[in-house]
């Protein structure tokens, strides 16, 4: 049995992409698992479904996660409905792409509000629970982009890397309450988003993984798993999950 067996977690933005691989993964570890969605409520739902077949426990859980109040009604809904949360992921996000001179003041703002803010909202309405009780795993969905920038995402990059150095500050503040906080960098990670990509740059974006393929979400999914079960000393951490397409570590 796994040793996440009975654990409540909230996966954000979890109707499809990484974080629907996420919370199936903790499905199959028995996890109880509250599935966000804003938009997409069939994602989310059949994620559910998925997970109530099988070891695990789910609700879908409407919410914007730009929005505190909604973070506040998603927190209360799964302890209400699940337990107190013991795992938060926060991988809800969007892009905006445009290059600085033509991204506009709502374009910049929204990817900060939905991709950094959100992360704030979410760890500070989860971790009074969690120092209370002893225990708590967040993990931080970042991005490479976070890491090495990109042309046209000035406003993704700022946020992801926010979300690493968030995910530092954090760590250090909650270690002695027995809570760890670490973040992935995925890479190019076959999801919808990806596969929108025409096939020139796509073929570039492959040229320049040492690994020759892009991610899957399972994978990520996988990593995220290894981090709940057995990163129990593991803290303030950033996990690069890329194919060796950027190796620092900044």
């Amino acid at each position: 049995m796994s040793s996440l067996s009975g654990k409540v977690a909230l996966v954000t933005g979890a109707s499809r992409g990484l974080g629907k691989a996420i919370a199936l993964e903790l499905g199959r570890q028995g996890v109880m698992v509250g599935v966000n969605y804003n938009n997409t409520a069939e994602g989310a739902e059949d994620a559910a479904k998925t997970i109530n077949l099988g070891e695990g426990r789910a609700i879908a859980v409407k919410g914007d996660v730009g929005s505190f109040a909604d973070c506040e009604k998603m927190v209360e809904q799964v302890s209400s409905e699940l337990g107190p949360i013991d795992i938060l992921i926060n991988n809800a996000g969007l892009n905006k792409d445009r290059t600085l001179r033509r991204m506009s003041v709502e374009e910049w703002e929204s990817v900060i509000q939905t991709d950094l803010n959100s992360v704030f909202y979410c760890t500070k309405l989860v971790i009074d629970g969690m120092i209370e009780r002893k225990y708590g795993r967040i993990i931080n969905m970042a991005s490479i982009i976070g890491q090495m920038g990109n042309v046209g995402q000035s406003n993704y990059a700022a946020a992801k890397a926010g979300m690493i150095a968030f995910t530092k500050s954090a760590a250090q503040e909650l270690a002695r309450f027995g809570i760890t906080v670490n973040a992935l960098t995925p890479g190019f990670i076959e999801t919808d988003m990806l596969a929108g990509v025409p096939e020139e740059p796509r073929a570039a974006l492959l040229a320049r993984i040492p690994l020759g393929r892009f991610g899957t979400a399972e994978e990520v999914g996988r990593l995220v798993s290894y981090i709940l079960n057995d990163g129990d000393w593991i803290t303030g951490q950033q996990f690069n999950i890329n194919g060796g397409m950027y190796m620092g570590y900044a």
